[in-house]
């Protein structure tokens, strides 16, 4: 197994390799590459919401999706899945800054090399036998010139190292929040990657509905 052919396998779901890293004895993971995958753009929210998690009326398509495509994913390529979401919790977060393509950004968030501030990890594969060189890649935030990202929030709730979630959801209760409900956060907008990534409105308010729930 290599990662171009894991790619070609998780392509075929609109997905795509958000970066790796050699997991090490205390991940507890066994030795190996732990792969993480991620929306490939444009084109992922389409083809998701066109499978059967997204027809059956049930809570969590999207976690379900995820579960049940990468498990089939990692059961193929003879590795173990796992994901940001359910029980156990694993350390996502942590991962991604292992995995050479994601970092934090000036506001707290993580911004990956070509997601921009709307990077998320769809899950993880862990294949035993597989060692691929270390990422070398440079955060792109060093050389962005404006940093849009820290002057983006009109109420202020993501600044540099620090994250008022009360502010933000006071400010999703109005008027003026109605934009970043439908569209995204503001903030994650602003990211000169983020506008280049492809991610369609409607997959953003997807997820806004999940943080900020509205009639």
């Amino acid at each position: 197994m290599t990662l171009a052919a894991l790619n070609d396998l998780a392509a075929r779901h609109a997905l795509t390799s958000y970066g790796h890293f050699a997991t090490k004895p205390p991940d507890t993971l066994g030795q190996g590459t732990l792969v993480l995958l991620g929306p490939a753009e444009p084109g992922f929210w389409p083809h998701v919401t066109a499978q059967p998690e997204f027809q059956d009326n049930q809570p969590d398509p999207l976690d379900r999706w995820s579960s049940r495509v990468i498990t089939e994913l990692a059961n193929a390529v003879r590795g173990t899945a796992y994901f940001p979401f359910g029980d156990p919790v694993h350390p996502f977060i942590s991962w991604a800054l292992r995995a050479g393509r994601t970092w934090q950004s000036p506001v707290v968030l993580l911004v990956h090399e070509t997601a921009g501030l709307m990077v998320s990890f769809r899950g993880a594969i862990h294949l035993p036998n597989l060692e691929l060189p270390q990422i070398v890649a440079s955060r792109p935030c060093d050389t962005c010139p404006d940093k849009p990202c820290l002057t983006a929030c009109p109420v202020g709730a993501l600044s540099a190292g620090k994250y008022d979630i009360q502010a933000c959801h006071s400010f999703l209760e109005t008027e003026d929040g109605h934009d970043d409900l439908v569209k995204g956060c503001a903030v994650r907008r602003a990211c000169p990657i983020s506008q280049n990534y492809g991610r369609s409105e409607q997959q953003s308010a997807y997820h806004m509905q999940q943080f900020h729930p509205w009639p």
